[in-house]
């Protein structure tokens, strides 16, 4: 019997950077948190510039969350940006961040297909260009709210007034004097019909299929995040019930109106991913008649809607508050980490057990606010990824 005698193989395995796809407020936390450990990360961001999701949305979109609770690791949201932080400086806060903290990103790259490296030890990203990167560990930070999604409605293509998604939305300048349906009763849905008829659209009304838990987003000076976060490791029944006499307290009945309470709990909802709707200004909307409560849509028909109840409506605009799709399946559908949402099946620092080393940042929709869950995971990621030792990661210079 011959023996060989052999080196370790991590004394002869090639180093390799962890990449991270997105250049959002996930993937620069987790950079970050790579970073402070000593671990080169490099931010793969498909447009020419960071948190280009963000310069996407709508002019009036402020954080629902606390400015306090909102900041990534490493830096502070600045006081001047206020309580409730504006678009606008939540994208000027992502710019300081990757320059205040150095982060290596490579914009106008577009990762197409992840797969397991040759050798086993890590993985292979193809990107624009016919690039081929081979990182020690990925983490994939593209967004929840990465593609724009349209129910297929018969007659959706035959419309004749003007339809368009929520996400090319940006003022309400285009619409005043003018009748919009908006569809979908989600954060988006509920502020863009309340910034309509602030706008001076003739008449607003907003299509509701499931109706939604209504919150104050601050009540007597208390954030409803702060009930977010104190309620999220207790049993979801208690929660459920919690909420319901808190709603009750600070959420008039608007069921004369079209929008009963809910007969499923907030905490429940939050669960299936339905967060609840925060209320700026839609309760007041809908209680003044300003914002008119319909049927879901069912389809269309020349120049009008079609609702649920069977009634008919004609607007001249229709924006679709439907939501997003990840658009995860290209990139990591063959690797059986998706659930049948098209939602990774783990988030934060756990790994799927067919997939180690691949890790997804900012698919869940949590009680306790997005940008706080995002900052608290990059800092589990990038333990995990540090003390992984089959990873054989590049370090920075000390």
């Amino acid at each position: 019997m011959t023996s060989h005698a052999t080196a370790p193989a991590a004394a002869h395995a090639e180093q390799h950077p962890v990449y991270v796809i997105g250049g959002g407020p996930g993937g620069l936390a987790t950079a970050y948190a790579l970073r402070a450990r000593g671990i080169r990360a490099v931010v793969l961001e498909r447009s020419d510039r960071v948190g280009e999701s963000w310069r996407r949305h709508y002019d009036r979109l402020h954080l629902h969350t606390t400015r306090r609770l909102s900041a990534l690791p490493g830096l502070p949201m600045p006081r001047r940006f206020g309580r409730w932080v504006a678009r606008d400086d939540v994208v000027r806060y992502l710019e300081k961040y990757a320059e205040v903290h150095e982060l290596e990103i490579v914009t106008g790259v577009e990762v197409s297909r992840v797969e397991r490296s040759p050798d086993g030890t890590g993985w292979l990203l193809h990107a624009t260009g016919g690039r081929e990167l081979t990182g020690a560990a990925v983490v994939v930070a593209t967004g929840y709210n990465h593609t724009p999604r349209v129910p297929d409605w018969p007659g959706r293509d035959t419309y004749t007034g003007e339809f368009l998604h929520a996400g090319d939305y940006r003022d309400p300048k285009p619409f005043a004097g003018r009748d919009v349906l908006v569809v979908g009763v989600g954060n988006t849905g509920a502020e863009i019909a309340v910034d309509l008829v602030e706008g001076g659209a003739s008449r607003v009304r907003l299509s509701v299929r499931t109706v939604p838990h209504i919150v104050r987003r601050s009540t007597a000076g208390w954030a409803a995040q702060y009930n977010g976060i104190a309620v999220r490791r207790l049993p979801v029944g208690l929660v459920d019930r919690l909420s319901e006499v808190l709603a009750k307290v600070s959420i008039p009945d608007l069921a004369a109106h079209g929008l009963p309470r809910p007969d499923t709990g907030l905490y429940s909802r939050t669960k299936e991913g339905a967060i609840p709707v925060q209320d700026v200004g839609l309760v007041d909307a809908v209680r003044k008649g300003r914002v008119e409560v319909v049927a879901a849509v069912e389809g269309f028909e020349g120049a009008e809607a079609l609702l649920a109840d069977g009634a008919r409506v004609s607007p001249d605009a229709v924006i679709a508050a439907t939501g997003y799709v990840r658009a995860l399946e290209d990139i990591v559908g063959h690797l059986d980490v998706l659930g049948a949402d098209g939602n990774p099946v783990v988030n934060g620092a756990h790994t799927p057990r067919n997939a180690p080393g691949l890790y997804f940042t900012g698919f869940v929709t949590p009680i306790s606010g997005t940008f706080r869950e995002l900052a608290i995971d990059a800092e589990k990621i990038a333990k995990s990824i540090a003390k992984d030792t089959a990873r054989q990661v590049s370090r920075l210079p000390a």
